[in-house]
């Protein structure tokens, strides 16, 4: 963990959308899963979870719009430039995972355990960095 200006901001492309982080993210993870992969259009999502009550919307929560699947998270985006920023899912330890490309600056936090993987994108191999790796979610046994 690096040390960081509290709070985090961030937001969506167009700005419509903006929000702050109270508190320095508790974890950060990568997603390899099929959805992560359309959503984002790369190999893998990485998000950071902050810890519950640290994350709000202060700018354009009129801009925003969600998907929800039967069998997972809401999905939200700026409805005006399309920017994927967090996923909720309530059922989850760590229930926010805010789309690290979506931070202002550096948050301090680096993606330590990877999830899905055995959806992984055929056509880029997980790197072998040594982090942990899940074959679904990281809340089951690896």
């Amino acid at each position: 963990m690096r040390m960081v200006e509290l709070p985090l901001t961030g937001g969506c492309n167009c700005g419509a959308v903006r929000y702050e982080v109270s508190e320095p993210p508790a974890i950060a993870s990568y997603c390899h899963c099929k959805r992560c992969q359309r959503r984002s259009g790369a190999a893998a999502s990485p998000s950071a979870h902050p810890a519950p009550g640290t994350f709000r919307i202060v700018q354009g929560t009129e801009h925003l719009k969600h998907w929800k699947p039967e069998d997972g998270g809401e999905k939200w985006f700026c409805a005006d430039c399309g920017s994927s920023i967090f996923g909720r899912n309530p059922g989850h330890a760590d229930s926010i995972g805010i789309r690290m490309g979506t931070f202002d600056t550096d948050p301090g936090i680096r993606p330590s355990v990877r999830a899905f993987v055995a959806d992984a994108a055929p056509w880029e191999a997980v790197p072998d960095d040594g982090l942990p790796r899940h074959r679904g979610s990281r809340h089951a046994t690896p």
